[in-house]
């Protein structure tokens, strides 16, 4: 198998977005396909017994078992990195493998995190559930807060860790101030991108360290697979998350990668499309609803800061109702949008945080980051921007909105 001028940075390095998504780490067999070929092999064979034993031995490349290395996996992993600007990419089984990997490989016991207290569910048990288990300290601070970051800091600080837009919340982070807080200090800085992903929003460009990814949300976009995705120096990324990989196996299999891939393909057209949808349908919404969160509105606290940093505002907002009696008569009027906890997906769906996304919280926690009962997330897809607001405005009046 050999490897073509998607893997050549010389190449690829005047390719833009687009492009790299479409072309970038493509290898070829002998057979010279144009789709990615599909690996389904757990082992190799090899020639000789000198061979392998320079396979492990790191002397030579190869591959050696697809827990390490697969031609597949591997193509996903080069086209990730190209479009995110880093210089090295592993994935993983899924999105929260890929958070637990980039933050646990680089962590130990008496060490500290600063987190973003408005977070994905799942990413806040991380922070408030399992590193105490471990004896990992974390302080979790307003992420908008630009001077709580420095101000949380310890001796033994480590590692800052955000997202930006948030979940579900939609806080918005000043990368480059945190960045630049966390280099004066040595802490690396660990970015959850999956609301924005690379098309819309590349942390590296504002100083992040390291990039996580749920790469079922947007990279997939039709809810076929799960998968995620580390981004960082090559250092990072073969030294320092790689042992705590191969040691743990948070493996992506070879056919989802081949998905996440053939997604990456329309991830540019989607991702843009689906933010158009977004604005329009947010312009819609916001005049009636108490209170609504969606950073391509200058009625968002970080609007200016969001344009900045995004190439456009996302597929994802929320909206308070006021009340869960009223978010539930939203969800049960709806026709054509579904009900569904996933994000990124080329269909469009909402939920009821505080019940499905954040219900293993405590209600002191989900008060703190501002998932109220009346909170819903909706993901706007590509349908019909007519037959959505059509269907979301039938939703709202049935719950007196």
């Amino acid at each position: 198998m050999k490897k073509t001028t998607g893997t050549d940075r010389d190449v690829t390095a005047g390719w833009r977005p687009a492009t790299r998504a479409l072309r970038g780490g493509t290898w070829r067999s002998e057979h010279g396909e144009t789709s990615e070929a599909l690996f389904l092999t757990s082992g190799y064979t090899y020639d000789d017994a000198a061979t392998v034993a320079a396979r492990f031995a790191g002397e030579a490349e190869g591959m050696t078992y697809s827990r390490l290395q697969n031609p597949t996996v591997g193509m996903l992993e080069e086209r990730i990195a190209l479009m995110e600007g880093a210089e090295a990419c592993r994935a993983q089984a899924s999105g929260m493998a890929a958070m637990t990997a980039a933050l646990l490989c680089q962590l130990s016991a008496g060490d500290h995190v600063v987190a973003g207290r408005a977070a994905f569910g799942s990413c806040r048990w991380l922070v408030d559930s399992l590193f105490p288990r471990f004896g990992i300290e974390a302080t979790t601070i307003d992420a908008a807060d630009d001077a709580a970051w420095e101000a949380a800091i310890r001796p033994n600080t480590r590692v800052f860790f955000y997202e930006t837009p948030a979940n579900p919340t939609l806080d918005v982070v000043d990368m480059a101030h945190v960045s630049a807080v966390a280099k004066a200090h040595g802490i690396v800085t660990v970015v959850d991108n999956a609301f924005a992903g690379p098309t819309l929003q590349r942390p590296m460009e504002f100083g992040a360290d390291v990039v996580a990814y749920s790469a079922t949300k947007l990279m997939d976009g039709q809810g076929r697979v799960l998968a995620g995705a580390v981004c960082g120096s090559t250092q990072f990324i073969e030294e320092v998350l790689l042992p705590f990989q191969r040691n743990t196996g948070p493996t992506l299999s070879p056919f989802n990668a081949w998905v996440v891939l053939k997604g990456l393909e329309t991830l540019d057209l989607r991702a843009r499309r689906q933010s158009e949808n977004a604005l329009a349908l947010g312009r819609v919404v916001e005049g009636r609803v108490p209170r609504i969160l969606h950073p391509g509105l200058p009625s968002h606290p970080r609007h200016a800061l969001a344009m900045s940093q995004m190439d456009a505002g996302g597929p994802i907002f929320a909206f308070d109702t006021g009340s869960r009696e009223k978010a539930f008569a939203v969800l049960d009027a709806l026709q054509l949008i579904d009900i569904s906890n996933n994000i990124g997906d080329a269909r469009s769906l909402m939920c009821h945080p505080a019940s499905t996304t954040h219900a293993g919280l405590t209600a002191e926690v989900r008060a703190e980051m501002g998932v109220t009962e009346g909170l819903l997330r909706i993901n706007v897809g590509l349908e019909d921007i007519a037959d959505l607001i059509e269907d979301t405005e039938r939703a709202l009046g049935a719950a007196g909105l």
